[in-house]
């Protein structure tokens, strides 16, 4: 049959260990059959990274930006034990940090359902949505070791000299500090995103901080989204017979695990990361997960959720088959092909994407799936290596 044409490309942005070698079995296997793929290739592996000072991840953010849709694979964060083992010029931050400090994003992370398993909570019906603010906090911080005596101070200079100062503690023993920030037009964009998403797909949307502790941070946050819904929102929520509300996070985690799903939760950067996982490990497991990247400016970057999957990796390099989950990695590449569909008005490949998403969950309903999945599954199936699973998944999308 002829291939799907794709005449404008996406940023592809490739990445490292076992997730790597499943990014081009899915291409070889599941995509390049059925479409002329059309990617503008970034090399975010480690070695790569390194190479080029980390300059290639910018380079792969500009390209999402100008392209309007991106697709990731999952990328390593170098701890000081990746600092030996690759050799590495200096400790690289986070890729997935960049990428979101660029694009001033929003992290929308929803569960898979894949059939015969069920979530750990037996309350829940539907997936719950992690909304995760994808820029500053922890991941922009600023932090510091301090050795002697001293008085640690957090200082504001404006720009026409003023000073606000405030401090943060007399040390008499050593002791580490951390400085953050955040900006206030990236939080109002946060919040609209939250309340378009939630409009989007018709569920509530919960907005949990810490304002009770973080008096001046988290408020701020819940000052604004306030705001925006209030001057915004509040009507479109009333007519679209949903809500919004914001309640302190660890309320909010009761309430959720109470609940019977179907919602969305937005939360700043690092309780959307912790929580996203949670989520993710309660419904199945970070590769039953798909993450979208949602920009201001409309741009959208698909990846997997979950790391590069290190242990299967030694085992493959010693030339052993491995049972490593694709679902959220080819989660990724459907959704940037079915995104670039849709902004390009190619329905062929949108329903290219819609098709190969089916034919995976057939193929699931079939009895065939990887290890991780056959350990969850009610119907006691026996897992196959990740290459039979995708080749099964083929078989399905051209039958």
């Amino acid at each position: 049959m002829d291939k799907i044409r794709m005449p404008n490309p996406i940023a592809e942005l490739d990445g490292d260990e076992m997730t790597r070698i499943l990014w081009r079995q899915i291409k070889d296997i599941l995509l390049l059959p059925f479409v002329e793929l059309n990617t503008e290739y970034y090399d975010l592996s480690l070695p790569h990274r390194d190479e080029t000072d980390d300059e290639v991840t910018l380079e792969a953010a500009k390209a999402i930006r100008r392209l309007k849709v991106g697709v990731k694979c999952a990328t390593i964060t170098p701890n000081t034990g990746r600092m030996t083992e690759y050799n590495l010029k200096r400790m690289y931050k986070s890729p997935n940090a960049t990428l979101r400090a660029y694009l001033d994003g929003t992290v929308f992370r929803t569960p898979i359902l894949a059939p015969g398993i069920k979530p750990v909570i037996p309350r829940w019906e539907a997936p719950i949505t992690v909304a995760r603010h994808a820029y500053g906090d922890i991941y922009k911080a600023v932090e510091m070791c301090v050795e002697e005596k001293g008085k640690a101070e957090l200082v504001f200079t404006s720009e026409g000299g003023k000073e606000q100062r405030e401090t943060i503690f007399d040390f008499d023993s050593p002791g580490v500090i951390q400085g953050m920030h955040n900006r206030r037009d990236s939080i109002e964009s946060f919040a609209r995103a939250c309340f378009e998403y939630a409009l989007s797909v018709k569920q509530d949307l919960w907005f949990s901080a810490k304002d009770t502790i973080s008096k001046t941070y988290d408020e701020e946050f819940k000052r604004v989204f306030e705001s925006v819904f209030a001057s915004d929102y509040k009507a479109r929520f009333e007519e679209a017979g949903i809500v919004y509300f914001y309640t302190l996070i660890d309320d909010a985690v009761a309430r959720a695990v109470r609940s019977k799903g179907g919602f969305v939760w937005a939360m700043k950067n690092y309780d959307g990361d912790v929580m996203s996982d949670m989520i993710s490990a309660a419904f199945g497991s970070l590769a039953l997960m798909s993450s979208v990247l949602v920009s201001p400016d409309g741009c959208f970057e698909y990846e997997a959720s979950h790391g590069t999957v290190t242990r299967h990796y030694y085992r493959y390099l010693k030339g052993e088959k491995t049972s490593t989950n694709p679902i959220a990695t080819l989660w990724a590449w459907t959704g940037a092909l079915r995104k670039r569909g849709e902004l390009d008005g190619l329905s062929d490949l949108a329903g290219f994407a819609d098709s190969v998403e089916r034919a995976a969950l057939r193929t699931i309903a079939d009895g065939v799936m990887t290890g991780d999945m056959a350990a969850l599954c009610e119907n006691g199936a026996a897992g196959v290596d990740s290459e039979t699973f995708l080749k099964e998944i083929a078989k399905r999308v051209s039958a």
